[in-house]
């Protein structure tokens, strides 16, 4: 009973420890990732990958603190931009809002907990999740937020790293390095810089930019994974989870005040 209860991980319990152990103020963290291409060197699943493992963190550091619980992972989210693809799985925008939609329907059904954090591996599920947040706390009473694990880490400040280049490499190696075809990883950035910045990091306007243009990207990737460490990716995990533990005080924090 104790070892079941300590994974703090909700499928892993009985209805009858659930029932107990599952507080109104716990925080209950759901992995999100994606199933997409991320170069010749990484897995479809690299963000499924990095989500999970990023909460198991999450849980080891602020479990017992903060009550935090481990929903079941969300694999599948957005990923049209790189749906040219072979193994790229994507749901449209109406699945995508209303598997969540759906998903905050049973939570209130099942459980007593109204504080969710999404653990988003993938930054294309990015621009809907900001939006979903109003909608789970004014239909469901949600208390909702979303992490985005590289931008809690501030990583590769300065540097054009989108999909599959360093940072994401380097979180893998240290996570995963078994799924890393090393061999596979080449060097160099975006073809053109200047496109990469004023079609992705443009702040005044949106374009539906593609992982497969070949201003962007080689082979898939946006970044150079050839400067990839697992040493740097283990910095960069324990920036997520220190910067974590604010952003889940603030998620009670803000329950607390409504």
């Amino acid at each position: 009973m104790a070892g079941t209860l300590t994974g703090r991980v909700l499928g892993e319990l009985t209805f009858h420890e659930a029932s107990h152990a599952i507080r109104d103020t716990a925080i209950l963290c759901l992995p999100l990732g994606a199933i997409e291409q991320h170069g010749p060197h990484l897995p479809l699943n690299t963000d499924v990958v990095i989500a999970e493992a990023l909460t198991r963190r999450l849980l080891d550091r602020w479990g017992d603190e903060l009550d935090l619980w481990q929903l079941p992972t969300l694999s599948i989210g957005l990923s049209r931009e790189h749906d040219w693809a072979a193994g790229t799985l994507s749901l449209s925008i109406a699945g995508f809002c209303g598997y969540l939609r759906d998903l905050a329907a049973t939570l209130v059904r099942a459980l007593p907990a109204r504080n969710l954090a999404v653990i988003n591996g993938h930054g294309g599920n990015r621009g809907m999740l900001e939006n979903l947040l109003h909608e789970l706390h004014g239909d469901f009473g949600l208390n909702a937020c979303v992490l985005h694990p590289f931008d809690l880490a501030v990583a590769g400040a300065g540097e054009i790293d989108v999909h599959g280049g360093r940072g994401e490499t380097s979180v893998m190696l240290a996570l995963a390095p078994s799924l890393v075809r090393a061999d596979r990883i080449v060097a160099g950035g975006p073809p053109d810089a200047d496109a990469a910045r004023s079609l992705i990091y443009e702040r005044g306007a949106t374009f539906a930019w593609r992982t497969d243009d070949p201003r962007l990207g080689r082979d898939g990737i946006i970044g150079d994974p050839s400067t990839a460490s697992a040493e740097f990716g283990s910095a960069l995990l324990d920036h997520m989870v220190a910067a974590a533990g604010g952003v889940l005080r603030t998620l009670r924090n803000h329950r607390a005040r409504r």
